[in-house]
């Protein structure tokens, strides 16, 4: 028998909430199967939960991780797929480099405007 697990199992396993999943199959990112009220996850439906986790870590949306996971078709030529995802990690890449950039800017010009404020204090100390 196929290895199934409950949205408990898997909020606890990635250490996210349940709400978390019920979100995602709001999105229909995900499509649990049913024993009446309960939600049967299979093992491929954990994975999509890891793939949606990891694109989440890496700055992805949720629509591109969905395209990208739609894409895979198990046991078939994933040429398509990872193309797609690296231009995402491309584009992803491009992203932070840029915010980096902009960070150690403003870092500069902070630890500027700092130096000239401390420069002028030592000019002008207060009086005891």
């Amino acid at each position: 028998m196929a290895q199934t697990y409950s949205i408990s199992d898997l909020a606890r396993e990635f250490g996210i909430t349940t709400r978390t999943i019920r979100f995602y199959e709001d999105k229909s990112l995900l499509s649990p199967s049913r024993e009446g009220q309960t939600r049967v996850f299979s093992s491929s439906e954990r994975v999509k939960l890891k793939l949606i986790l990891r694109g989440k870590r890496l700055g992805l949306s949720l629509q591109e991780s969905a395209e990208i996971i739609q894409m895979y078709a198990p046991g078939r030529n994933n040429a398509a797929q990872l193309e797609q995802l690296l231009q995402k990690i491309t584009e992803r890449r491009e992203v932070l480099e840029q915010q980096h950039k902009d960070i150690l800017s403003m870092m500069e010009d902070l630890n500027n405007v700092e130096q000239r404020c401390k420069n002028e204090l030592n000019k002008h100390p207060e009086p005891s």
